[in-house]
């Protein structure tokens, strides 16, 4: 790591190729520390509480060796194994906290000779209850006390050659007597507004709501429109600030809408670049005038729409426009992309496109005009590699369910062109429906029951961690339901468990300096998740611009395979609490995890590097950045001998990583006269490739002296004119 100044990054040591090796899975979230009580008689009997349970472990012998091996009741079928080397470790998560009464370890030949038994409520802090020195195999019975959620086998010492062989970790306790438990499912609160076409007044009540939120950035209000099926005439919903419109359909055919879904600039004078934090979901569109206006900035998407039409991604007046995400949606006509400086498209079928301004990036995308970067500036893949559609709450007749999409791999067109969509429909009564007021502990504890979670909208202040430690958990937000952390806390960390998703809201950093403010999975986090990973989607990050905010890093991915579907993480440049070091955040995004795809990325405005990549085979498709632009003076962003923090950077460790569709631009505007060596770095290697990538200077207001690495010509030579220096390919 060349950065000066730069907090340690954690990686796991190198090992051999991961596939073939690392079966194991690693579970490991901060938090407050397990208090064990002393020893006490249980006063119910207790029961078997680690079969079939997830079960994650340092290391596998392979893969017929899995953690999961171990809690499945075979007593001399199936057996977990670790690799061949002291100090390996198994741990199940039995579900909720529970008074531990004993374990029971029925060892194959290759056994533990001393090994501790240890207890955590949350997967990082753990307490040791009982060691054993002198173990001989065979079955050990080993007394346990006290509480805890999460039970670990922790090897020491082998007693041969071997690794460390368990057919069966079975543990023993009593559950419950923590307090009531929390409900599933309920009414929506009041800020869910649901129609079906005989509501009366829905065009008023349309326009009440975008007169409160039209302009106000940086407001509390919080709305979701959600339209039952059925077809609704003659609306113009015209769609604000922190407002969500989505049909409650399984398929965007069944909400059809005569008339438009409306985003203009009006509010700014013809000028859409602060439109952002809105979306529109699951509907059919016949637009009035035959082509429907999204005139979007970062952070607003489109996904499971159908323009019976054609779709103006520019204002009124075709003023400035700095967008944006389309997903998973048909537009019978033309996209008129006119003024947007970019835009990422992502499996959808389009009539057509018009214009390119600086980079217009598509993937899996019927009808997308070919590669033609760098002019017209089009990067075209012919499929995504790996995808997973956005959860979605709908109607199934009268009862309300979470869609949950299939994984779809080399994907092109739309996830329900051929019929309903493949995936899984789980109830709300499964969702612990998260409404204003709500505290960090009580959500903590409907996640412990094994719940899902729905945040309605609204703003949610956490005064800890929210820990999503269960594989499959998903956290949908409606209304970009916003989460502020206290107290400098982290605002939410996922397990390196598979299949998390984080789907529908905004972290917005506190006062207090916060760490990091998204975690996914814990350092050093090694699992294999590729057959199911953890989706992050239209999951948003703001530090400043609604007040005084801090956060070291933004968003750290630990854990493989995940998936970064939409994001933008923005250090604010307006609004208010704004200033270099009133809103300090010298870093974006971090990614540690093997694997790990990006698709519409947007990162902006940190002090230090916007993104940093340690992660071998990582993949990014459109990147869009802009580097600080409040910097004092070349001095304030002076990287040892480099001038300036790239805005993109892979680490020279990595060997492998590929990006698409990349753009960095400055704008200076305190010193005009700094200068950036380049907008990105990476090592050059045979492995490391990147496609279409430019640097821009907004206005003359600063300038880089070359596109990545010393490649690529400066910015100086065009002036005030804000044209691009591109380079195709690289190295």
């Amino acid at each position: 790591m060349s950065s000066l100044g730069s907090p340690p990054v954690f990686r796991r040591p190198a090992s051999r190729v991961r596939r073939a090796t690392v079966g194991a899975l690693v579970t490991s979230l901060a938090g407050s520390l397990l208090a064990l009580a002393p020893a006490t008689t249980a006063q119910a009997a207790p029961t078997l509480l680690s079969q079939g349970k997830t079960a994650t472990a340092s290391s596998t012998e392979g893969g017929a060796f899995s953690a999961s091996a171990a809690v499945d009741g075979d007593l001399t079928g199936t057996r977990w194994a670790s690799a061949w080397q002291d100090a390996q470790w198994i741990q199940v998560d039995l579900g909720s906290s529970a008074t531990l009464s004993h374990a029971v370890l029925t060892w194959e030949a290759a056994y533990g000779k001393s090994y501790s038994i240890q207890a955590s409520e949350n997967g990082t802090d753990w307490r040791t209850v009982t060691t054993v020195s002198a173990g001989d195999g065979g079955t050990d019975n080993v007394t346990l006390s006290g509480t805890g959620r999460y039970i670990r086998m922790n090897g020491l010492t082998r007693a041969t050659g071997y690794g460390f062989s368990l057919w069966e970790f079975q543990v023993f306790g009593t559950t419950g007597g923590t307090g009531p438990t929390l409900p599933g499912g309920g009414d929506l609160g009041p800020n869910v507004h649901v129609f079906d076409p005989a509501t009366p007044g829905i065009q008023a009540k349309l326009d009440q709501v975008f007169q409160e939120q039209e302009s106000a950035q940086f407001g509390s209000g919080r709305h979701a429109f959600l339209f039952k099926p059925g077809t609704y005439n003659a609306l113009n919903a015209q769609i604000g600030f922190y407002t969500q419109i989505a049909g409650l359909g399984l398929r965007p055919g069944d909400t059809t809408i005569n008339g438009d879904v409306t985003v203009d600039a009006g509010w700014f004078n013809g000028n859409a670049t602060q439109n952002f934090w809105r979306g529109a979901e699951g509907l059919t569109l016949n637009p009035v005038n035959g082509t429907d206006r999204w005139a979007v900035s970062q952070a607003s998407s489109f996904r499971r729409m159908h323009v019976k039409g054609g779709l103006n991604l520019a204002p009124n007046g075709y003023g400035w426009a700095s967008g944006g995400y389309i997903a998973d949606s048909k537009i019978d006509g033309q996209i008129g992309n006119y003024s947007q400086q970019q835009w990422y498209t992502r499996e959808s079928t389009i009539g057509g496109w018009s214009n390119s301004v600086w980079n217009q990036t598509f993937s899996g995308v019927e009808g997308a005009p070919a590669t033609s970067f760098p002019e017209p500036r089009y990067t075209t893949l012919d499929t995504t590699p790996v995808s997973r559609e956005k959860p979605y709450l709908y109607l199934d007749g009268n009862e309300y369910k979470v869609f949950a999409p299939a994984k779809r791999v080399n994907a092109r067109g739309t996830s329900w062109a051929n019929g309903a969509p493949q995936g899984e429909s789980i109830p709300l009564s499964q969702f612990y429906v998260v409404k204003p007021g709500a505290t960090a502990a009580t959500i903590n504890q409907a996640l412990s029951q094994g719940l899902h979670l729905l945040f309605t909208p609204g703003v949610y202040h956490v005064d800890q961690t929210i820990n999503v430690n269960r594989a499959n958990t998903i956290v949908l937000g409606l209304g970009l339901a916003t989460i502020i952390p206290d107290n400098g806390v982290t605002a939410m960390k996922v397990a390196d468990v598979d299949g998390v998703r984080l789907a529908g809201f905004l972290i917005d950093a506190g006062p207090v300096n916060s760490p990091t403010l998204l975690e996914l999975g814990p350092q050093n986090s090694s699992a294999d998740h590729a057959a199911n990973p953890t989706t992050v989607q239209d999951v948003y990050v703001r530090i400043g611009g609604a007040g005084a905010g801090k956060a070291t890093t933004s968003v750290v991915v630990n854990s493989d395979d995940a998936i970064i579907d939409h994001t933008w993480v923005w250090r604010a440049d307006h609004g208010e609490g704004v200033g270099w070091e009133t809103n300090r955040a010298d870093y974006g995004v971090r990614v540690n995890g093997d694997d790990v795809l990006a698709t519409g990325l947007f990162v902006e405005h940190f002090n230090k590097y916007d993104v940093e990549w340690y992660g071998e085979r990582g993949r990014t498709i459109f990147y869009q950045n802009e580097k600080a632009y409040d910097a004092p003076n070349q001095a304030a962003i002076q990287n040892g001998a480099t001038k300036g923090y790239a805005a993109y950077r892979v680490d020279d460790s990595v060997n492998t990583h590929e990006a698409w569709g990349l753009g960095s631009y400055c704008n200076y505007n305190v010193d005009p006269n700094i200068r950036q060596d380049h907008g990105f770095k990476a090592p050059v290697k045979p492995g490391v490739k990147f496609h279409s990538l430019l640097v821009v200077s907004l206005g003359g207001m600063g300038h880089y002296n070359h596109v990545i690495n010393d490649t690529g010509a400066s910015t100086v030579p065009a002036g005030t004119s804000t044209v691009p220096s591109t380079v195709v390919s690289f190295p």
